[in-house]
């Protein structure tokens, strides 16, 4: 399957779940779920039971599309997770979380993941000084993400950055938000990501 490239606030109706797949309009509570806090759809009101699959299911389609990443490039990062020691729900995120998309996201260059996804992919972004136009891009802790010389100045990113006054910055970066400058200090710890998904039923799930 490719990735989701539909209406996003439509996709957040349906899981019944914010995923910050839109910046100012969430913040501001003006998104459609905040409208309409139910699936779209004529019988979107009605309550339908989930069976424990469903659910399994329900909780990894919520992760691949809060970060933008498609049905085989999710189940290469869970198999990488898999073969790791340690807790493999909680690795699963850590490796989403290294996304340079994402890490762009965390910085506060923008607003959303797909906006920071379109800032890679388009040049705008450095890692230890030399442009990285992958999203995939795993940063590994002591990494410098930058956003080149010429873009500095772009209002989107200002805007992002100055948002981040409200939001605020996650833990394991650190940011010179007047150079659009980061490190990534560190992976984070599980509980520090906080994301509506239940990785146990993601692991559930491959599993069977």
């Amino acid at each position: 399957m490719a990735r989701y490239t539909g209406p996003v606030e439509k996709l957040e109706r349906r899981l019944g779940v914010s995923l910050a797949l839109k910046g100012e309009r969430r913040l501001a509570g003006k998104s459609a779920l905040d409208k309409r806090p139910f699936a779209p759809g004529q019988h979107g009101q009605r309550r339908a039971k989930i069976s424990e699959y469903g659910l399994q299911l329900r909780e990894k389609q919520k992760a691949k599309f809060m970060y933008g990443v498609s049905e085989k490039q999710f189940r290469r990062l869970f198999q990488e997770a898999a073969r790791r020691e340690g807790n493999t729900g909680a690795l699963l995120v850590q490796l989403l979380e290294q996304r340079l998309d994402n890490v762009v996201y965390r910085m506060g260059f923008a607003t959303t993941r797909r906006f920071a996804r379109q800032l890679v992919t388009h040049g705008h972004i450095l890692v230890n000084g030399k442009r990285v136009d992958i999203p995939s891009y795993r940063v590994e802790p002591g990494a410098k993400i930058e956003i080149i010389e010429k873009s500095k100045n772009n209002p989107q990113i200002i805007r992002a950055v100055d948002l981040t006054a409200q939001t605020g910055i996650v833990g394991w970066v650190d940011v010179e938000k007047d150079k659009k400058f980061g490190i990534f200090t560190r992976n984070p710890e599980r509980e520090e990501v906080i994301i509506p998904v239940e990785e146990r039923l993601i692991v559930e799930l491959y599993s069977k």
